[in-house]
């Protein structure tokens, strides 16, 4: 597998090692020793699926400590644009974000660490949206900023003015009025 480390610390891009013929291919989507050699020596302790319509976007969401959740996602069918916003204080990148279109066809993963709201934007129906967490899900320490924050800078394509958003994820406050915990 191919390790590529991105402009904010922390966050590596995992491209996988294809192997095709013609009956299709195959690809390791995670070898512990592997990541642990590159750096992402976690324990993952949950792994979690969504399928989302074309238009929706999920996020910014992330968990407070002593909660928090490093995060390995891709994209098994479909595609999306993949966003994480480094909410580390010390952080000489605080507050900016690197986004990455993952799909099933690049198969590209994502890791993001603790310390980073993460959230997505689909591009095609039926996208599948698979992750690792390397903490359980707990409702009370999530924490949030809205993904359609203008302020953050993000790029989404022309057709994201008509998206599909929870009720849950409209409320989240803008960045500015977000305090992190980290």
């Amino acid at each position: 597998m191919k390790v590529t480390t991105t402009p904010i610390e922390g966050l590596l891009l995992i491209e996988p090692r294809i192997f095709n013929d013609d009956r299709g291919y195959f690809y390791e989507s995670y070898n512990e020793k592997k990541y642990r050699d590159a750096g992402i020596d976690v324990t993952f302790v949950q792994d979690n699926m969504s399928c989302s319509s074309k238009g929706t976007m999920r996020g910014l969401h992330a968990q407070a400590p002593p909660f928090g959740q490093g995060k390995l996602v891709r994209v098994t069918q479909g595609s999306v644009i993949d966003v994480a916003v480094d909410i580390r204080k010390a952080s000489p990148t605080y507050g900016q974000h690197f986004a990455v279109e993952l799909s099933a066809a690049n198969h590209l993963q994502f890791w993001i660490p603790e310390g980073f709201l993460h959230g997505f934007f689909t591009l095609e129906d039926d996208t599948v949206f698979a992750y690792k967490v390397t903490n359980f899900y707990d409702k009370d320490s999530e924490i949030g900023v809205k993904i359609t924050d203008e302020s953050l800078g993000f790029k989404w394509p022309d057709f994201a003015k008509d998206i599909i958003l929870s009720p849950k994820d409209e409320v989240l406050p803008d960045f500015k009025s977000f305090v992190s915990p980290y």
